[in-house]
Formats: structure tokens, C-alpha cells, sequence
């Protein structure tokens, strides 16, 4: 006869600390996640206060503000005959859990805590959070008063429970849960849980997704079951952006696909699943007896529906996945959306160099408003709005990419005397393909009072190297150019509009990638130093890949040049007219070196000794132990000295794993012992001991 249930799981853009607005969020999924079929409603990670609070949990006022919400919910026709299941802290015996309240028809059935926090990387859940630490315990709470005056429950079960309907039984994983080599679904199936369910808060990185994809395929690939998965979306206030891509799978097959970069602000994705194709394929599998049963919260509601009988339930689709590039197209442009719609500001400012990095997050920008286009075209009322109340015109609707671009995006070449025709004409072919309103500054006057101010209080004028100048003296008169540069890129985000006529001030965007930033190849306070960088987190290889696509997709063909001339920072004295300064020379290794230590001294976590021994083998065939160790010294002699500028580096979108991020990431000290005598000297032993032992085979063979 078959058990056919529909279920819901969301994708919503949450906001920390926005109540009003995410309510609005929750109550229009249950409306959709209704209006489909669904009988059951799951959202993402602390959803009712937005998952990146940080601090704000120690504040009792978020806890009471995410109860208020939930009497809302409780007394909304909306939420009647419907499970609900939403996230949000809850405080019990003076810990503090990260939690999924479930409920129906104004009765809180069950509140789960989290078990397994995320305390890796980005996250820092057991700053804010104990972890509920009893496997199949649970407990009475006591419910506040607000919440009792709606519900007449005193008391609710808390704790690592399950619940049991008329037909059938959901369990319920917390995000890193599910990451965890003990997940809970394992123990939940062996107990006959058939429906697991997943609310995360699970950021975009570069090619993550083939990950998450698999984990929920393989939760019930063994033994059976449904699984669910909810996410958050947006950029939630802060450097990382939530990237969607709910799912829904049924033993080990996906068969329902969420949107993974949307501007949408809800997307709902329902699924009719057959439960009596979960016993059937547990039928065949090996399972044990669980040692040990779930409490199980019973719950007079079914899920099932003797109407569904001629519903055909969902068949398993082919996961379709984005490229790197497609990914650094969507994500940090819905990421640079958020922050721009909630930041009250009218646009962006990017000082345009002509270089790769700065025409990638020029391209960024163009990506998102082809997005916003795109959305305004299908219907998105929200996008529409928003776009509206940027422009200052509410009879606005854009149709344009490019001139949207023109509304909202402002580019600027500082040109120097160090600077070439070159750079300044790719980066003005740039902004009119793009269409960004472009600005072309000279800087030299403001240089050289500078410079002035100086030679006035010392007697002394700096020199280039190549006017005879010291490396200190190259060295500043370089900075000066940098920071200036900055200092005008406020000065016309601020003003330019003004001076157009035209209300609002501009967010300006920086345009350091990842690589730069592991080396501090970047000024302190120059035109790195922005407000926000969609691209802080990217590798110079990917950002390569990046704009070949935008040449490719969008016919950017303006980008063919940038990416054939040699990255250059362009602030020493040029040669008849010739850049003789580039970035690798100056670094003093390439970008592709740069990659593969960035991703061994975080992800492998080597340090100097550890690097050289795992480099000695994997470049072999190109370099010899000697000049391995040259280089990894040189590397983190580089990295060590300059370490002092990531305490102050823009706040970056996040999206690769070897990010040097200070502030949230990558947590290490910023003055070392930058001659690691000790490190140093394991490798210079390593290397005598090779070349040594290549001697004697040498001399071996000979003889």
C-alpha cells in the first residue's frame, strides 16, 4: 500500500539578531513548506537569532528575544498541523544549549540539544555552548512562563530523544553531528529511527560541496533511511557566506536538490518519499540490535497520508555541482549582496589597478548584478526593493547588468609616475565592459607633499634603488604611493556621489588575495585595506581560472591582456616607459610555490622542519634538498615577519581552507623569532645529511 510522506527542509537568510525579520523568514517556509503537502518542517542552525551571534549568546536578552519569537510561532494559524522544527539557544540548568525546538499545534513536543560542537576552523561553538553530553538521556524542562500561558505545558522532554508519530519515527542531528565519526543517524537507525533530520549552518568553501554531498548520501547508504538537510544562506554578518544547498536523500540517493547560491531569502524544497522503500532496503541490509533504546516522545499526528496513495513518490536525481569558477562567480557576489542590502550604503568604490586581483572583484561585482537582474527578471520581489532603496528610486527595475553596474559600482585608476599606459587602459577597457562608472585619479601631487612634509622636518629626500636609493628608502617611498591610495579611496567613496548629485556613500572593496596575504606581500593601510574582500580568501591560481570563465561566459574580452601581463604592484620608477617590478620577483617565489606552502603550513600543519621534509620528495625532479630548504626558509622567514598585518587585514570572504586570516580564522602570534634558529637548523642538518649520502653513492658508482 505503501507509507508516502511529504517533508520540507529550508534554506533561509538569516540575520544575527534580526527577530522581526526572521521570524517573517520561518513562518513564509511553513507557509510554502504547507501550501507543497508537507507535514513535517525543518529549518537550519539557530535559526530564530541567526547562527552568528557570537558573543551576543552570553546576553540572557537573545535567549528571551528567541523565546518571543517562539510564542509567535506557537499562536500562528500558520504553524497548525505541521511539525516544526526550528533552532534556537535555550538555557537549562545554567548551561547553555544550541538546540532544535520541535512543536506542534501549540505543544512543544521535544527539545534536542546539540551533542557534537563545531569548535574547528570558523567556529567556536563551545565558547557559547555545552555540549548536551548523555547519549539517549533525557530530562524535564521547565518551559518559561510566556511559553507555559500558550502551550498549559509546564515541563518538556529535553535531552537526546526521538519522536514517534502514528507512523513512523524522526530523529534529529545538529550540523557538525553529521561530520562527526560517531554520528547520532547510526545509532538512531540501528533503534529504527526511518527519518533523520540535519539543521545546519554549514559555510561555502571552494569545492566543498562533493563533501557534504557525500556525507548525507552515505548517512543512510548503509542502512536505510530518509535524511533531510537544512542550511542557512547569506552572509549572517559576518566573513563567511552560507551557501544553501539543502537536500533531501532516501537509502544513499539524493532525489531532491536545493538551490546552492540564491538571492532568494527563503527556498523550501519538499520531497514525497516512500517510507516502505526504507524497510524494504533494510531489509537487505546487516543490522544489529541497538544495545541501548532512544526515548521516544509519542506524537498522535501522522505524517502519512491515506491520499498520497496515488502520489508517486520521488526518484534519485544526478547532483549537479558548480565549477571552481562558477563558485567564485556566485558566492562571494550573493556574499558582497547581503552586506551591501544591509548596510544602508549605495554601492562599491574598487580602486582598479589593471592587475588580476582587482579585475576579479571587478568581475565579482559584475557577476552579482547580472545575479540581481536575473532574480528582478524572475520575479523576486525582495531583490527588486532592495535594488530600489540602493538606487534611491523606487521606480527603478533593472533589466541591464551593465547599467546597473553603472549605478552601484564605481572604479578608479590611480595612476603614478610609476605607473604605465598599459595598466591604465586595460583597467579603462575593463570598467566599460563592465560598466562601472570610471574615474582616472593622478596621485603624484599628493606624493610628493608627502614627501615634502618630510624632506621639511629631516633635510632628507628618499631615493628609489634605481636613482641609487637604499632598500628602506625603496621600500617607503613605495608605501606612500600605497597608502595614499588608500587614503583617496575613502575620500571618493565617501564624496563621489555627492559631487554627482546623488545621495549615499560607496563601500570600498579590497583586492588582496590569499596568497599575498600568507606572505604580507601588501602595504599595512594601503588600497588592501577596505571595508570588505570578496576575494581575501582565493588563491592567485583560482582567481586565474576565474577570469579565463568571465572572458568565457560573459565575453569580457578586456580580460585576455590582464591575464597575459605579469602581476605587478607597479610603485618603483619604470624603464623607458617598461614595468621592471613584479609581484613573484619581489616575493621572491611564484604564486603556484606560494599555494602549496600556504596549504601545508594549514591544512597538513607543518611547520619548517615538516614542510622541507614533505617538499624534498614532492619536488624531487625540480629541485634539489638545498634549494627546497631555501625556499621553505625563505617562505616562512616571509611569513613570520609580515605576520603583524593580518591583525588588521580587510575582512574577507572565506573560502579556502589555508586562509591566513587573523582575526577569526587562523589564530597565531604576530611577533615571532623571525630567524627560527632551532627549525632552521633541523633542515641544515636534513640537507648535510643528504648531500652526504648522494656523495658516497656518487663515489660508490664510481668505484
Amino acid at each position: 500500500m505503501g507509507r508516502k510522506v511529504t517533508v520540507a527542509t529550508c534554506s533561509l537568510n538569516q540575520w544575527a539578531l534580526d527577530f522581526e525579520g526572521n521570524l517573517a523568514r520561518i513562518v513564509k517556509s511553513i507557509e510554502i513548506a504547507k501550501s507543497k503537502g508537507a507535514r513535517y518542517r525543518l529549518g537550519p542552525e539557530l535559526e530564530v537569532c541567526g547562527y552568528g551571534c557570537s558573543d551576543h549568546f552570553y546576553e540572557t536578552d537573545t535567549v528571551l528575544h528567541c523565546f518571543q519569537v517562539l510564542k509567535e510561532l506557537l499562536l500562528s494559524p500558520v504553524t497548525r498541523d505541521i511539525i516544526c522544527d526550528v533552532g534556537m539557544p535555550v538555557m537549562h540548568h545554567s548551561s547553555r544549549y544550541n538546540c532544535r525546538v520541535i512543536f506542534l499545534n501549540k505543544k512543544v513536543l521535544l527539545i534536542r540539544p546539540k551533542m557534537q560542537m563545531a569548535n574547528y576552523g570558523n567556529y567556536r561553538e563551545l565558547r557559547w555552548f555545552s555540549p548536551w553530553k548523555t547519549a539517549r538521556h533525557v530530562e524535564e524542562y521547565v518551559l518559561p512562563r510566556l511559553i507555559q500561558e500558550v502551550t498549559g505545558q509546564q515541563t518538556v522532554p529535553i535531552g537526546d530523544g526521538v519522536l514517534a508519530t502514528r507512523d513512523t519515527c524522526l530523529g534529529s542531528e545538529i550540523c557538525a553531528e553529521l561530520w562527526n565519526s560517531r554520528s547520532p543517524h547510526i545509532d538512531m537507525g540501528l533503534d529504527g529511527v526511518e527519518i533523520f533530520t540535519n539543521s545546519s549552518a554549514s559555510h561555502h568553501e571552494l569545492r566543498k560541496a562533493h563533501r557534504r554531498v557525500a556525507l548525507v548520501k552515505s548517512a543512510t547508504a548503509k542502512s536505510g533511511g530518509v535524511y533531510l538537510l537544512a542550511n542557512q544562506k547569506g552572509c549572517d554578518g559576518d566573513r563567511l557566506y552560507y551557501d544553501g544547498c539543502a537536500m533531501i536523500s532516501i537509502n544513499g540517493s539524493v532525489v531532491a536538490q536545493g538551490p546552492q547560491f540564491s538571492l532568494e531569502d527563503v527556498d523550501v524544497l519538499t520531497a514525497t518519499v516512500d517510507l516502505d522503500e526504507v524497510q524494504s532496503y533494510r531489509g537487505e541490509c546487516i543490522m544489529e540490535n541497538s544495545s541501548e533504546l532512544y526515548y521516544r516522545v509519542k506524537v498522535d499526528f501522522a505524517l502519512c497520508d491515506s491520499s498520497d496513495l496515488y502520489i508517486p513518490s520521488i526518484e534519485p536525481i544526478e547532483w549537479k555541482f558548480h565549477t571552481p569558477e562558477e563558485e567564485i562567480s556566485l558566492g562571494p557576489a550573493c556574499w558582497l549582496w547581503d552586506y551591501l542590502r544591509r548596510s544602508g550604503q549605495a554601492g562599491f568604490l574598487l580602486p582598479l589597478s589593471g592587475g588580476i586581483d582587482s579585475s576579479a572583484t571587478a568581475c565579482i561585482v559584475h557577476s552579482l548584478c547580472r545575479q540581481v537582474c536575473l532574480a528582478v527578471q524572475n520575479g523576486n520581489a525582495q531583490v527588486l526593493a532592495d535594488v530600489r532603496r540602493i538606487v534611491n528610486d523606487l521606480s527603478y527595475s533593472p533589466r541591464d547588468p551593465k547599467e546597473l553596474c553603472g549605478r552601484i559600482f564605481t572604479t578608479c585608476y590611480m595612476a603614478s609616475e610609476n605607473s604605465s599606459a598599459d595598466t591604465c587602459g586595460r583597467a579603462k577597457e575593463l570598467a566599460a565592459q563592465i560598466g562601472s562608472y570610471h574615474l582616472n585619479l593622478n596621485i603624484d601631487l599628493a606624493v610628493k607633499g608627502m614627501l615634502g612634509i618630510f624632506s621639511l622636518a629631516t633635510g632628507k629626500l628618499p631615493r628609489f634603488r634605481a636613482n641609487g636609493g637604499s632598500p628602506r628608502e625603496n621600500l617607503a617611498l613605495q608605501n606612500v604611493q600605497a597608502r595614499i591610495r588608500m587614503v583617496l579611496a575613502y575620500l571618493f567613496a565617501q564624496l563621489s556621489l555627492w559631487s554627482r548629485g546623488k545621495p549615499g556613500g560607496l563601500l570600498v572593496l579590497g583586492s588582496a588575495n590569499v596568497d599575498e596575504c600568507l606572505t604580507g606581500y601588501l602595504t599595512k593601510y594601503d588600497c588592501s585595506s577596505a571595508d570588505i574582500n570578496p576575494i581575501g580568501g582565493i588563491s592567485k591560481t583560482d582567481l586565474r581560472g576565474f577570469l579565463q570563465y568571465c572572458f568565457d561566459k560573459f565575453q569580457l574580452t578586456a580580460l585576455c591582456s590582464i591575464m597575459s601581463a605579469p602581476p605587478t604592484a607597479e610603485l618603483e620608477p619604470l624603464s623607458d616607459g617598461q614595468i621592471l617590478q613584479t609581484d613573484e620577483s619581489d616575493m621572491g617565489m611564484t604564486y603556484s610555490e606560494l599555494s602549496v606552502f600556504g596549504r601545508l603550513r594549514k591544512i597538513a600543519k607543518c611547520g619548517p622542519y615538516s614542510m622541507f621534509c614533505k617538499l624534498i620528495h614532492t619536488w624531487r625532479e625540480i629541485c634539489s634538498p638545498a634549494q627546497v630548504a631555501t625556499k621553505v626558509k625563505h617562505f616562512f622567514r616571509m611569513h613570520s615577519i609580515n605576520r603583524h598585518k593580518m591583525t588588521t587585514v580587510t575582512p574577507a570572504y572565506h573560502a579556502e581552507n589555508y586562509s591566513p586570516d587573523d582575526n577569526r580564522y587562523d589564530l597565531r602570534p604576530f611577533l615571532y623569532n623571525t630567524r627560527w634558529p632551532w627549525q632552521f637548523r633541523c633542515i641544515d642538518e636534513q640537507v648535510s645529511k643528504l648531500e652526504n649520502e648522494a656523495g658516497n653513492q656518487f663515489h660508490d658508482a664510481l668505484s
